[in-house]
């Protein structure tokens, strides 16, 4: 019992010991938090949630354990941190606006077509892969239906217009569409999509994606 009331206070303690030693390097408390989301994300989507631990993703961030604590609160934190930042990075100009979807389209290309193990096909497949945790694959779920709303109201879709509701689920397709190709370069060998290059991938890719979104007359 004595253990769990000394926990918080031990951690917040290394914790500030150790942001006292980033001031003393020199290492911004941003650029460590961007640190520590890169590292996670890679982790969590290789590895999946429950076998990713705050030891490993420290570790790979080079920082002190207890800042994860100080930064995110905790392991799901961090996660929910990395879900926002996926969605931010793959679109942070999506806005509900005409014309933005041959935009809209041009940025999501350039992340699903390039090689497997680069940072933004992993990105997407965080997205997908189930965490085995509740609480983790709801936050999941919501950034995932986040996501593709604001992919949808870029190509016209209204929440409170029911005759738009079809641009939804054409959303909902692109982002399956994405996440299968992502999934099938990254965890199978089937050839030639596995080795396609982008080059290969985009005009194939585009004309699909530009009979899901443009919904333009």
């Amino acid at each position: 019992m004595g253990n769990e009331v000394q926990e918080p206070r031990t951690l917040n303690f290394a914790a500030s010991l150790a942001e006292d030693e980033l001031v003393r390097s020199g290492r911004d408390a941003h650029v460590t938090r961007r640190a520590l989301v890169r590292a996670a994300r890679r982790r969590f989507a290789t590895e999946g949630y429950r076998a990713t631990t705050v030891r490993h993703i420290a570790a790979d961030a080079g920082v002190n354990v207890a800042l994860i604590n100080r930064y995110f609160g905790s392991k799901e934190g961090l996660f929910e941190a990395c879900m926002s930042r996926t969605v931010d990075e793959l679109d942070p100009n999506i806005r509900p606006r005409p014309g933005s979807v041959d935009e809209v389209i041009a940025r999501l290309l350039t992340h699903v077509v390039e090689g497997p193990n680069a940072d933004d096909p992993l990105q997407l497949l965080l997205l997908l892969r189930s965490s085995g945790d509740e609480n983790a694959d709801a936050i999941r779920r919501r950034t995932l239906e986040h996501f593709t709303e604001q992919l949808a109201a870029a190509a016209g879709w209204r929440a409170e217009d029911a005759h738009s509701g079809p641009i939804l689920l054409r959303a909902q397709l692109a982002i399956a569409l994405m996440l299968g190709l992502v999934m099938l370069r990254t965890a199978t060998e089937v050839q030639p999509l596995a080795s396609a290059s982008a080059d290969q991938l985009t005009e194939p890719l585009e004309q699909v994606l530009r009979v899901l979104l443009d919904t333009r007359d």
